[in-house]
Protein backbone atom coordinates (compact mmCIF):
# COMPACT_ATOMS: atom_id res chain seq x y z
CA UNK A 1 0.00 0.00 0.00
CA UNK A 2 3.16 2.40 1.01
CA UNK A 3 2.41 5.90 2.06
CA UNK A 4 2.92 7.20 5.23
CA UNK A 5 1.57 6.43 8.44
CA UNK A 6 1.05 8.19 11.78
CA UNK A 7 0.69 7.94 15.46
CA UNK A 8 0.20 10.96 17.82
CA UNK A 9 -1.28 10.55 21.60
CA UNK A 10 -2.93 14.02 20.99
CA UNK A 11 -5.47 14.52 18.10
CA UNK A 12 -3.89 17.96 17.31
CA UNK A 13 -0.65 16.88 16.84
CA UNK A 14 -2.34 13.59 14.65
CA UNK A 15 -3.98 16.56 12.71
CA UNK A 16 -0.41 18.12 12.16
CA UNK A 17 1.51 14.93 10.68
CA UNK A 18 -1.66 14.38 8.07
CA UNK A 19 -1.13 17.96 7.07
CA UNK A 20 2.80 16.78 6.56
CA UNK A 21 1.73 13.84 4.35
CA UNK A 22 -0.91 15.85 2.55
CA UNK A 23 1.22 18.22 1.99
CA UNK A 24 4.13 15.52 0.69
CA UNK A 25 1.52 14.40 -1.61
CA UNK A 26 1.35 10.84 0.26
CA UNK A 27 -1.48 9.22 1.98
CA UNK A 28 -1.90 9.56 5.62
CA UNK A 29 -2.73 6.78 7.83
CA UNK A 30 -3.60 6.79 11.44
CA UNK A 31 -3.00 4.24 13.44
CA UNK A 32 -4.76 4.51 17.30
CA UNK A 33 -5.54 2.86 20.07
CA UNK A 34 -8.64 4.26 21.24
CA UNK A 35 -12.25 4.65 19.38
CA UNK A 36 -12.75 7.70 20.58
CA UNK A 37 -9.85 9.12 19.68
CA UNK A 38 -10.00 7.85 16.10
CA UNK A 39 -13.28 9.15 15.99
CA UNK A 40 -12.04 12.73 16.54
CA UNK A 41 -8.90 12.12 13.87
CA UNK A 42 -10.83 11.13 11.50
CA UNK A 43 -12.28 14.67 11.36
CA UNK A 44 -8.90 15.86 9.79
CA UNK A 45 -8.55 14.31 6.23
CA UNK A 46 -6.39 11.87 6.76
CA UNK A 47 -6.83 8.77 4.04
CA UNK A 48 -7.47 5.76 6.63
CA UNK A 49 -7.49 5.16 10.56
CA UNK A 50 -6.85 2.47 12.69
CA UNK A 51 -7.72 1.44 15.87
CA UNK A 52 -5.43 -0.92 16.99
CA UNK A 53 -7.71 -3.30 19.45
CA UNK A 54 -6.07 -5.66 21.74
CA UNK A 55 -5.98 -7.15 25.48
CA UNK A 56 -3.70 -4.62 27.05
CA UNK A 57 -4.18 -1.03 28.03
CA UNK A 58 -0.92 0.18 27.44
CA UNK A 59 -0.06 1.53 23.66
CA UNK A 60 3.69 0.63 24.30
CA UNK A 61 2.85 -3.31 24.23
CA UNK A 62 1.58 -2.75 20.90
CA UNK A 63 4.62 -1.58 19.50
CA UNK A 64 5.40 -4.97 17.38
CA UNK A 65 1.93 -5.46 16.34
CA UNK A 66 2.47 -1.99 15.01
CA UNK A 67 5.83 -2.96 13.47
CA UNK A 68 4.33 -5.56 11.60
CA UNK A 69 1.36 -4.00 10.44
CA UNK A 70 3.55 -1.25 8.87
CA UNK A 71 5.92 -3.98 7.38
CA UNK A 72 3.02 -5.69 5.87
CA UNK A 73 1.55 -2.53 4.49
CA UNK A 74 4.69 -1.97 2.65
CA UNK A 75 4.97 1.74 4.71
CA UNK A 76 7.15 4.26 3.43
CA UNK A 77 7.59 6.27 6.65
CA UNK A 78 6.40 6.12 10.30
CA UNK A 79 6.00 9.35 12.16
CA UNK A 80 5.11 10.09 15.33
CA UNK A 81 4.34 13.34 17.58
CA UNK A 82 6.80 13.69 19.72
CA UNK A 83 5.30 13.43 23.47
CA UNK A 84 6.92 10.92 26.31
CA UNK A 85 4.33 8.15 24.80
CA UNK A 86 5.43 8.80 21.19
CA UNK A 87 9.18 8.64 21.93
CA UNK A 88 8.78 5.57 23.71
CA UNK A 89 6.51 4.00 20.74
CA UNK A 90 8.71 4.98 18.03
CA UNK A 91 12.00 3.93 19.40
CA UNK A 92 10.21 0.06 19.95
CA UNK A 93 8.78 0.18 16.45
CA UNK A 94 12.33 1.46 14.87
CA UNK A 95 13.99 -1.31 17.10
CA UNK A 96 11.75 -4.07 15.76
CA UNK A 97 11.76 -2.95 12.25
CA UNK A 98 15.63 -2.12 12.22
CA UNK A 99 15.13 1.01 10.67
CA UNK A 100 16.45 4.34 11.23
CA UNK A 101 14.98 6.54 13.81
CA UNK A 102 15.38 10.32 13.67
CA UNK A 103 14.04 11.80 16.59
CA UNK A 104 12.82 15.57 17.11
CA UNK A 105 13.19 17.10 13.73
CA UNK A 106 12.76 20.72 12.28
CA UNK A 107 11.88 19.95 8.78
CA UNK A 108 11.28 17.29 6.88
CA UNK A 109 10.83 16.07 3.03
CA UNK A 110 10.39 12.93 1.78
CA UNK A 111 11.36 12.10 -1.57
CA UNK A 112 12.88 9.68 -4.04
CA UNK A 113 12.32 6.84 -1.25
CA UNK A 114 14.81 8.82 1.07
CA UNK A 115 13.81 11.13 4.15
CA UNK A 116 16.05 14.01 4.85
CA UNK A 117 15.99 15.98 8.02
CA UNK A 118 16.92 18.79 9.97
CA UNK A 119 17.16 19.09 13.70
CA UNK A 120 18.57 21.60 16.45
CA UNK A 121 21.30 21.01 18.75
CA UNK A 122 23.94 22.08 21.31
CA UNK A 123 20.86 24.07 22.63
CA UNK A 124 19.62 25.57 19.15
CA UNK A 125 23.25 26.54 18.32
CA UNK A 126 24.00 23.96 14.98
CA UNK A 127 21.11 22.86 12.82
CA UNK A 128 22.22 19.01 12.32
CA UNK A 129 21.01 17.47 8.42
CA UNK A 130 19.91 13.76 8.53
CA UNK A 131 19.14 10.87 6.30
CA UNK A 132 17.77 7.80 5.52
CA UNK A 133 16.72 5.28 3.09
CA UNK A 134 14.07 3.17 2.60
CA UNK A 135 11.40 2.77 5.68
CA UNK A 136 12.41 4.87 8.80
CA UNK A 137 10.77 6.13 12.03
CA UNK A 138 10.94 10.01 12.75
CA UNK A 139 9.42 12.11 15.61
CA UNK A 140 8.05 15.39 15.25
CA UNK A 141 7.36 18.03 17.87
CA UNK A 142 3.91 20.16 17.83
CA UNK A 143 3.23 22.84 15.70
CA UNK A 144 5.77 22.03 12.44
CA UNK A 145 2.90 21.60 10.43
CA UNK A 146 -0.66 23.28 10.05
CA UNK A 147 -3.41 20.71 10.60
CA UNK A 148 -5.70 19.87 7.71
CA UNK A 149 -9.32 20.50 8.02
CA UNK A 150 -12.28 18.97 7.03
CA UNK A 151 -12.76 15.43 5.39
CA UNK A 152 -14.12 12.30 7.67
CA UNK A 153 -11.76 9.20 7.20
CA UNK A 154 -13.02 5.79 7.28
CA UNK A 155 -12.22 3.89 10.78
CA UNK A 156 -10.77 0.41 10.60
CA UNK A 157 -10.57 -1.63 13.52
CA UNK A 158 -7.69 -3.98 13.76
CA UNK A 159 -7.38 -6.76 16.25
CA UNK A 160 -3.99 -7.40 17.24
CA UNK A 161 -1.57 -9.25 20.46
CA UNK A 162 -0.27 -7.28 22.85
CA UNK A 163 3.29 -7.96 24.44
CA UNK A 164 2.18 -8.86 27.86
CA UNK A 165 5.14 -8.80 29.77
CA UNK A 166 4.99 -5.50 30.88
CA UNK A 167 1.17 -4.81 32.93
CA UNK A 168 -0.82 -2.33 34.11
CA UNK A 169 -0.74 -2.41 38.14
CA UNK A 170 -2.02 1.06 38.89
CA UNK A 171 -2.44 4.38 37.86
CA UNK A 172 -3.15 8.13 38.35
CA UNK A 173 -4.47 10.86 36.74
CA UNK A 174 -2.38 13.85 36.53
CA UNK A 175 -4.72 16.83 37.18
CA UNK A 176 -4.04 19.52 34.68
CA UNK A 177 -5.40 23.55 34.93
CA UNK A 178 -2.97 25.15 32.58
CA UNK A 179 -3.73 25.68 28.95
CA UNK A 180 -2.28 24.13 25.95
CA UNK A 181 -0.36 26.84 24.55
CA UNK A 182 0.54 24.75 21.45
CA UNK A 183 -2.74 24.99 20.17
CA UNK A 184 -3.15 29.04 21.20
CA UNK A 185 -3.67 31.58 18.51
CA UNK A 186 -2.39 34.29 20.98
CA UNK A 187 0.02 34.21 23.37
CA UNK A 188 1.80 36.87 25.78
CA UNK A 189 5.12 35.47 27.22
CA UNK A 190 6.65 36.69 30.14
CA UNK A 191 10.27 36.93 31.02
CA UNK A 192 12.94 37.87 34.02
CA UNK A 193 12.32 41.19 32.80
CA UNK A 194 9.12 40.99 35.24
CA UNK A 195 10.18 41.57 38.93
CA UNK A 196 7.70 40.27 40.76
CA UNK A 197 4.96 37.28 40.77
CA UNK A 198 2.28 39.59 41.50
CA UNK A 199 3.57 41.54 38.34
CA UNK A 200 1.90 39.13 36.05
CA UNK A 201 -1.41 40.93 36.49
CA UNK A 202 -0.36 43.38 34.12
CA UNK A 203 0.45 40.30 31.18
CA UNK A 204 -3.03 39.10 32.43
CA UNK A 205 -4.79 42.23 31.43
CA UNK A 206 -3.13 42.67 28.68
CA UNK A 207 -3.72 39.12 27.72
CA UNK A 208 -7.37 39.55 28.26
CA UNK A 209 -7.78 42.23 26.30
CA UNK A 210 -6.29 40.52 23.29
CA UNK A 211 -8.14 37.27 24.25
CA UNK A 212 -4.95 35.66 24.74
CA UNK A 213 -2.82 33.20 26.65
CA UNK A 214 0.08 33.49 29.17
CA UNK A 215 3.33 31.65 28.57
CA UNK A 216 6.89 32.43 29.80
CA UNK A 217 10.54 31.31 29.60
CA UNK A 218 12.61 28.65 31.20
CA UNK A 219 13.77 30.79 34.12
CA UNK A 220 10.53 32.43 34.79
CA UNK A 221 9.09 28.70 35.04
CA UNK A 222 11.99 26.35 36.63
CA UNK A 223 13.61 29.50 38.94
CA UNK A 224 10.79 31.14 39.65
CA UNK A 225 8.16 28.54 39.46
CA UNK A 226 5.35 31.02 38.49
CA UNK A 227 4.00 28.96 35.70
CA UNK A 228 4.40 25.18 34.94
CA UNK A 229 5.40 25.30 31.21
CA UNK A 230 7.90 27.28 29.63
CA UNK A 231 8.36 28.14 25.85
CA UNK A 232 11.47 26.91 24.35
CA UNK A 233 13.50 24.12 22.24
CA UNK A 234 13.43 22.19 25.14
CA UNK A 235 10.11 22.84 26.35
CA UNK A 236 6.91 24.10 24.32
CA UNK A 237 7.44 24.66 20.67
CA UNK A 238 4.57 27.66 19.06
CA UNK A 239 2.95 28.98 16.02
CA UNK A 240 0.53 31.43 17.34
CA UNK A 241 -1.09 34.19 15.02
CA UNK A 242 0.38 36.34 17.66
CA UNK A 243 3.16 36.33 20.01
CA UNK A 244 3.95 39.43 22.28
CA UNK A 245 7.89 38.97 24.51
CA UNK A 246 7.62 41.02 27.94
CA UNK A 247 10.85 41.59 28.97
CA UNK A 248 12.20 38.38 27.28
CA UNK A 249 15.74 38.45 26.59
CA UNK A 250 15.33 36.33 23.88
CA UNK A 251 17.98 33.61 23.99
CA UNK A 252 18.25 31.50 21.27
CA UNK A 253 16.60 28.42 23.13
CA UNK A 254 13.80 30.32 23.79
CA UNK A 255 13.93 31.85 19.89
CA UNK A 256 13.98 28.36 18.61
CA UNK A 257 10.51 27.49 20.09
CA UNK A 258 8.48 30.74 19.04
CA UNK A 259 10.38 31.52 15.21
CA UNK A 260 7.11 30.10 13.61
CA UNK A 261 4.96 32.62 15.04
CA UNK A 262 3.16 34.83 12.26
CA UNK A 263 3.59 38.16 14.25
CA UNK A 264 6.20 38.67 17.26
CA UNK A 265 6.15 41.63 19.22
CA UNK A 266 8.47 42.26 22.00
CA UNK A 267 9.16 44.80 24.63
CA UNK A 268 12.17 45.34 26.29
CA UNK A 269 14.39 47.88 28.13
CA UNK A 270 17.51 46.91 25.96
CA UNK A 271 17.85 48.06 22.72
CA UNK A 272 20.55 45.04 21.91
CA UNK A 273 17.80 42.07 23.62
CA UNK A 274 18.27 39.06 21.22
CA UNK A 275 14.42 39.06 20.96
CA UNK A 276 14.78 41.93 18.96
CA UNK A 277 16.68 39.89 16.11
CA UNK A 278 13.50 37.81 16.09
CA UNK A 279 10.92 39.98 16.29
CA UNK A 280 8.66 41.73 13.69
CA UNK A 281 7.85 44.80 16.09
CA UNK A 282 9.79 46.13 19.16
CA UNK A 283 9.65 48.58 21.84
CA UNK A 284 12.36 49.52 23.61
CA UNK A 285 10.52 50.44 26.83
CA UNK A 286 9.97 49.58 30.25
CA UNK A 287 6.98 46.74 30.23
CA UNK A 288 5.66 48.48 33.71
CA UNK A 289 4.75 51.74 31.06
CA UNK A 290 4.03 50.33 28.04
CA UNK A 291 1.87 47.39 28.76
CA UNK A 292 -0.60 49.08 30.83
CA UNK A 293 -0.88 51.75 27.95
CA UNK A 294 -1.24 48.56 25.54
CA UNK A 295 -3.94 47.62 27.40
CA UNK A 296 -5.75 50.95 27.75
CA UNK A 297 -5.97 51.69 23.84
CA UNK A 298 -7.10 48.53 23.00
CA UNK A 299 -10.05 48.68 25.45
CA UNK A 300 -10.31 52.05 23.96
CA UNK A 301 -10.12 50.42 20.29
CA UNK A 302 -12.41 47.72 20.76
CA UNK A 303 -15.08 49.79 22.98
CA UNK A 304 -15.46 51.85 19.54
Amino acid sequence: MGGIYIYSDRTIMAAELIGFAKKSGKSANVITFNETAANEIAQYGADQVYVFKGDSPLAENYAKAVADFLRNERAELFVVGATARGRDIAARVAGYLECSLLSEVSTIVLEGGTVSTTRMVYGGAVIQSEAAAGMAVVTIPSGKFEAVQGGTSEVAIVSVKADDRVSLLESTPIVRSEVDLSAADKIVCIGLGMEKKEDMQLAIDLAEVLGAEIGCTRSVSEEKHWLPNYIGISGLTIRPSLYLAMGVSGQVQHLVGVRDSKIIVAINTNEKAPIFNGADYGIVGDLYEIAPLLTKELKSTNAG
